[in-house]
């Protein structure tokens, strides 16, 4: 959208700030757990309000047209929480991003173009907050508005695998390297999992969700890169799936804190005798650990070296660290293509 009407780089940031500031704020007033309770996904839905509304920012739609962007979001989302059936997750990551950024966008083009819609989406007869939550709150909306802003407390994930395995593959690499832990002195394993967690990455059948594959290969190369994550080649490497027998996955009821729900215990025994542990309460990303500027050009250069080489993958990294500066948009389009 920014590409579409010749934004700069500041324009996009403050749409990208905006559109976080709603996808959180109409996902309190909703109540994501009341939306859960009746089989609701949360995440669509919200992502699909902040996707309109940063998109019609970078359209510079005034009030009213706003307010008609924002009822085309509505009527594009069903956020039926069924996606969890897709064991690959393949439909999951489509409604989280796919889905909602293709719905705001689509939504701002139409208002732009000149359709109207209902002015009040949001407080007027059947509005989203009724038709979607039995006990909303819309003050949340307006919550340390202009304040607090949820763009700052997004997590982003150090590792492309499951949540749960965040953690504990933090404290694993931590071990590896205070210690000097390689799979020849490693007698055992063992990973502590709060429970709701422990049971969805617990021998999982996907690569980058299967915790003990995950913390065989973070023992033998010292990290876990986005290859490694999600190769069934290398799960089934007879290496590899040595290394997972030694790898024990306990279901902790003690690490069931709603202040840290993501926390990790790894424990492992040396063949020598020694016992070395590690906790990590917050995994690296999240906003209580944030990653740094370079933690996060680490994770992107991972994700885009195997596609645009490490040339142009460098040269984008140096572009969008400096975004701010960037008079229009539509220069990243040559750091972007193959």
């Amino acid at each position: 959208m920014a590409e579409r009407e010749g934004r700069s780089g500041a324009d996009l940031l403050r749409a990208v700030t905006l559109g976080y500031d709603f996808c959180c704020r109409f996902l309190m007033a909703l109540g994501p757990d009341l939306m859960r309770a009746h089989h609701r996904g949360v995440e669509g839905m919200s992502a699909t309000f902040g996707s309109a509304a940063a998109a019609a920012s970078l359209a510079r739609l005034d009030e009213t047209r706003m307010r008609y962007a924002l009822s085309y979001a509505a009527q594009q989302v069903s956020s039926v929480w069924s996606w969890t059936q897709d064991a690959e997750h393949i439909e999951k990551a489509f409604d989280f991003g796919g889905m909602s950024a293709r719905n705001g966008v689509t939504a701002a083009i139409m208002v732009e173009m000149g359709s109207t819609g209902a002015r009040d989406v949001m407080s007027g007869e059947h509005n989203v907050l009724q038709a979607f939550s039995t006990e909303p709150k819309p003050e949340e909306m307006l919550a340390g508005l202009g304040s607090r802003f949820f763009v700052s407390e997004t997590a982003i994930k150090t590792f492309a695998v499951g949540y749960p395995n965040q953690a504990p593959l933090d404290a694993l690499l931590k071990l590896r390297r205070e210690y000097g832990l390689r799979p020849d002195n490693v007698q055992r394993i063992v990973v502590r999992l709060p429970a709701d967690g422990a049971r969805i990455v617990d021998n999982s059948g996907m690569q980058d969700v299967n915790c003990q594959y995950l913390m065989a290969v973070a023992l033998l190369d010292g990290t876990v890169s986005f290859s490694s994550s999600h190769s069934p080649e290398r799960m089934n490497d007879p290496q590899v799936r040595a290394v997972r027998e030694r790898v024990e996955l306990v279901a902790d009821q003690k690490l069931m804190d709603p202040s840290a729900p993501r926390s990790g215990l790894v424990e492992v025994t040396l063949r020598d005798g020694r016992r070395v542990s590690h906790f990590t309460r917050y995994p690296p990303g999240t906003k209580e650990n944030p990653l740094d500027a370079e933690g996060l050009n680490a994770k992107a250069r991972d994700l885009m070296t195997p596609v645009l080489g490490s040339e142009r993958t460098e040269a984008l990294i140096r572009r969008v660290n400096a975004l701010e500066g960037v008079a229009n948009v539509r220069e990243l389009r040559p750091l972007l293509t193959i």
